[in-house]
């Protein structure tokens, strides 16, 4: 390369979904307020979903969540911020000079925007997007893909983007969950294992469906180019493959899904839902389960708190021994690794 000649250089965008500045009720409202008003996470009007979640929903849901952050937060703040910007970190070590990895969320802090400012600043020839979502949702992944778009459509001059829209299958990924599962799979029997992963309403899956094919049934038992970006069939291939690294028969686990906001007669989410699934399990004779949250690569309030403390509250309550919560992801060597491969492989 002649001296004169500019290193190119690749720009990587990891995004997460983003956390309150602080465990106080106004950044929690704040937070709520971006968060449940993006189209792509409630799918109602505008005119409808403004009024309906910024005058009623968020202001009487937010002092709830500020006192569930507060149970969450730690001396680094929010675990799912500081393990983005560990993972940041190591992801820029192991890829090197010719790489710039920047850290953004969807709503709030960091915000997308400055990290892509980042990745122009430092003059990159392409920039690839990693949302941290393994399996593909319009409101999680997608909404991400649209944010970084509306960005860079107004940049006078706007670099190559390619996105990395799922991870569900990917080794690497499945490789750690298997780690994780089998250091507490050391310590202790377990009966049965729950896979909860993030709900989402049915009408999001069966809008995305293929011609058709969805038919929130045997149709996941498959995972092919007609379901490749259904939200459900990831969750139940992520499951499988998890399992098979596991030594798991069909009968030895299942998939739930988890964080409703609405009631089942009013507007069906994915089923079955954890919390229903978990309560007859210990009179089935299964006192001691271990429980995954695949849909979550970082410790964060839907992992610590709900599947791991109110799960298992509940589940506890129904007559069970020991509930287990199995680690995110986080900062896993094997994880790392499977980040830095999957954006070399793009």
């Amino acid at each position: 390369m002649p001296e004169n000649t500019p290193q190119r250089r690749i720009g990587v965008l990891l995004v997460n979904l983003g956390t309150p500045d602080s465990p106080q009720t106004s950044d929690v409202r704040r937070y709520l307020n971006e968060f449940l008003t993006d189209g792509r996470v409630v799918d109602m009007p505008a005119a409808v979903r403004y009024p309906l979640f910024q005058g009623l929903v968020v202001p009487l849901r937010a002092p709830k969540s500020a006192k569930i952050y507060q149970q969450l937060w730690t001396e680094r703040g929010s675990p799912l911020l500081f393990h983005g910007l560990d993972l940041q970190k190591l992801v820029q070590e192991k890829l090197g000079s010719q790489y710039v990895v920047a850290f953004g969320m969807r709503y709030q802090n960091p915000s997308i925007e400055k990290a892509l400012e980042e990745l122009r600043e430092a003059a990159v020839d392409r920039i690839i997007v990693l949302p941290l979502f393994p399996q593909y949702a319009s409101a999680s992944t997608g909404s991400v893909q649209q944010k970084v778009m509306d960005i860079v459509r107004k940049w006078w001059i706007v670099p190559s983007i390619s996105f990395i829209s799922s991870f569900a299958d990917n080794q690497g990924f499945i490789d750690t969950i298997v780690a994780l599962g089998k250091a507490e799979m050391e310590k202790r029997d377990y009966d049965h294992v729950v896979f909860s992963y993030h709900g989402i309403p049915e009408r999001h899956v069966l809008k995305g469906s293929f011609n058709g094919y969805c038919q929130l049934g045997k149709c996941c038992n498959t995972y092919n180019k007609n379901n490749r970006y259904c939200y459900r069939a990831q969750c139940f291939a992520t499951s499988r493959l998890v399992a098979k690294g596991l030594g798991l028969s069909p009968d030895q686990y299942t998939v739930a899904f988890q964080s409703r906001l609405q009631s089942r007669l009013r507007d069906p989410w994915l089923q079955p839902y954890t919390d229903e699934i978990l309560r007859p399990l210990p009179a089935k004779g299964f006192k001691n389960v271990l429980a995954f949250s695949p849909a979550f690569v970082a410790d964060c309030l839907e992992t610590t708190i709900e599947v791991g403390e109110e799960f298992k509250e509940l589940f506890e309550e129904a007559g069970g021994e020991h509930w287990q919560l199995v680690p995110s992801l986080n900062t896993h060597p094997l994880w790392v690794n499977a980040v830095t491969e999957m954006i070399r492989q793009n």
